[in-house]
This record gives structure tokens, sequence and C-alpha cells, in this order.
């Protein structure tokens, strides 16, 4: 059985934030209010592969659906957290930045961040669905039967 903690919930929340953000977003974002912090590599940024899954349908057996590029690091900051991002595609930086911001969340200045980094940053995504729902929804046709008039 999968061993699933509420306390992770916020966690998960972030780090999906940060590797959907934008190419460059996280660390304009960051380095407008913050200094980098020092920390130690636990894994450089390095670029490989992982497997994609999908089910028909949603529901049905899994499957192997294709390969995907992901880059993924490790570090540790000097107080001791550890930060971990797992970036789609060839993005180095961006690696390092989700990381490090995942490090961070994890200590004092986590309301800070959220207020900075991680709030304008879920902003800027919504508003870019939405923009993107409106131009779906602008090609939308809607189908409905008409009685033929014919009886």
């Amino acid at each position: 059985m999968k061993d699933t903690s509420s306390e992770d919930t916020p966690r998960k929340a972030w780090m999906s934030l940060l590797a959907k953000a934008p190419e460059g977003r996280v660390a304009a974002l960051f380095d407008a209010q913050h200094a980098r912090p020092a920390f130690t590599w636990l894994r450089a940024p390095e670029i490989g592969s992982t497997m994609v899954r999908a089910r028909a349908g949603a529901t049905g057996a899994p499957f192997n659906l294709g390969e995907m590029t992901v880059t993924r690091c490790a570090l540790t900051l000097e107080s001791g957290e550890v930060g971990h991002a797992y970036i789609q595609g060839r993005r180095k930086a961006d690696a390092e930045m989700a990381a490090l911001v995942d490090a961070l969340m994890q200590t004092a200045q986590a309301n800070r961040l959220r207020e900075t980094v991680l709030d304008p940053l879920e902003a800027e995504m919504e508003a870019a669905r939405a923009t993107r729902a409106a131009k779906a929804a602008a090609t939308k046709v809607d189908f409905f039967t008409m009685t033929r008039g014919e009886d």
C-alpha cells in the first residue's frame, strides 16, 4: 500500500508548480527579492530520460507511452535542508532553482518565498491557462437537433 502523508501535500503542490514553470521564470522571481544562499550539491544537475506511462481512457490498464527528457538534481543548504528537482527538458539552471526553492521552503523563509515566488508564479500560470481556455472556447461548436419542419 502506498504511504501518503498529508504533510507532504503542500510540498507536492510547490514541486508541481516549480516543475511546470516557464523557462527562467523561477530564477527571475527569486532573484528579484532574495539572495541565493550557499549550498552543496548532493547530485549536480544531470540530463536523462524517464518513461511516461498512461492509461487508456484514463481508467484502463497502464501502458508505456514513451520517453521524456528530464533534468534532475539535489542539493543541501548549509542549515541542512535538502532540495530536489525534476524538470522536463534540458534545463539545468531551472532544475537548480527549483531544488533551491524546494530546500528554502523547508526553512523559516517559506512564507516570504511563497509570497514572492510561488504565489506570483501560480497566478501567472493560472492566467495563461485561462487565456488558453478562452481561445479554445471561442472555437467551440455547439451541435443541437432541430425539427425538420416536414411534419
